[in-house]
């Protein structure tokens, strides 16, 4: 599993992980394991796994460290 940084949360339900590759993985509230969206914060500690969506990568699997 690949980790990260929360680097942005949006009220929409969905976010950007900073993964220090220079590219931000974007996820959906949807692909949330074992926490709720309204729990996450941003700077927090995620792993996930890489997925593809329709418009490109996304993080699934998403878990707080």
């Amino acid at each position: 599993m690949a980790e990260g940084t929360i680097k942005r949360l949006t009220d929409r339900g969905f976010g950007f992980i900073d993964n220090g590759t220079g590219t931000d993985m974007f996820f959906h509230s949807s692909a949330l394991e074992g926490v709720s969206y309204d729990e996450l914060q941003e700077g927090q500690r995620v792993s996930y796994e890489e997925g593809q969506g329709p418009k490109g990568p996304r993080a699934e699997n998403v878990r707080p460290i």
